[in-house]
């Protein structure tokens, strides 16, 4: 199968949408994140830092009610909204309703890390999708599980999955091995199947399109294979979204800026021991960079 691969040169030649000098943060675009728990609140507090040194310019949080008040502090320059909680950490799907005001009102929604209860996230992204139909929409960790019912599923709407192969195989139904000895293909296969762009986290990523074309990178360290890392990824990919670009052009950049804030964090710390929340920080630099 033919396949592109993501380069600094391809990026340099498919330059991000930029802001007007005189714009306002609605021009630098909305995002909204739907993340967290009990547990893990941490994972919405680091998509959403990535997220805003993607360059957005305003940020609405939904997470959990019971930790709320404590993302809020983490992250003054959001808005946050305490969602109900189910016994086992997740959000009732009547969180919909306080949600639904932002219909129309946000360019990007990243819905999944930090998620827990994944039955009660298959049924609230069930209600979302319809909600936010208008947006750029971007599904990590549990709720890409969407796709698992029914059996026929198929997305109506342009939507990004963020799996890493253990995730792929679950949702696919085959085993890691099997996506591990032909990652392009599983890709491919899922984007078709779902309707939707598939970015198949690893060491080589594939970005596929329902179509069958695709994208390639190769990059970053091992260091990035730690806690945390793939919800600032999420994060860096909606907030590209959020200032304009289409799902596959901030899912491209999203995943070569991740990789190459790997590379800029290992020659300082070494390859092993940089934290996740250190990622976010070296995006502007590396925007500034790509686009010179």
């Amino acid at each position: 199968m033919d396949t592109t691969d993501i380069t600094p040169s391809l990026l340099r030649s498919w330059p991000l949408p930029m802001p007007h000098p005189d714009g306002d943060k609605e021009v630098r675009g909305h995002l909204l994140i739907v993340a967290g728990s009990e547990e893990m609140p941490g994972a919405i507090v680091l998509a959403a830092t990535a997220a805003l040194r993607a360059g957005a310019g305003k940020l609405t949080l939904a997470t959990g009610a019971s930790v709320a008040a404590q993302v809020a502090v983490a992250m003054p320059e959001a808005r946050v909204i305490g969602l109900d909680e189910t016994a086992q950490g997740g959000f009732r799907h009547e969180a919909r309703h306080q949600l639904a005001p932002l219909a129309g009102k946000v360019d990007a929604v990243l819905v999944g890390p930090g998620m827990c209860d994944t039955a009660a996230s298959c049924e609230l992204m069930r209600h979302l999708l319809p909600l936010f139909a208008g947006s750029r929409l971007i599904l990590d960790a549990c709720a890409m599980q969407v796709v698992r019912q029914p059996a026929h599923f198929r997305f109506g709407q342009p939507v990004l999955l963020t799996p890493h192969a253990g995730e792929l195989a679950q949702l696919m139904g085959v085993t890691k091995d099997a996506v591990l000895a032909d990652p392009h293909a599983c890709a491919v296969d899922a984007a078709r199947r779902w309707h939707a762009i598939v970015a198949l986290k690893g060491a080589l990523t594939v970005i596929a399109m329902p179509d069958g074309s695709s994208w390639t990178h190769a990059g970053g360290n091992i260091g990035l294979a730690i806690s945390g890392s793939g919800d600032t990824l999420a994060g860096i990919i909606t907030g590209l979204a959020a200032r304009g670009a289409p799902l596959e052009q901030a899912c491209a950049w999203g995943i070569a800026l991740h990789a190459l804030a790997g590379e800029q964090l290992a020659l300082r710390f070494g390859i092993l021991g940089y934290l996740a929340r250190e990622i976010p920080a070296e995006i502007p630099a590396l925007l500034r960079n790509l686009a010179a």
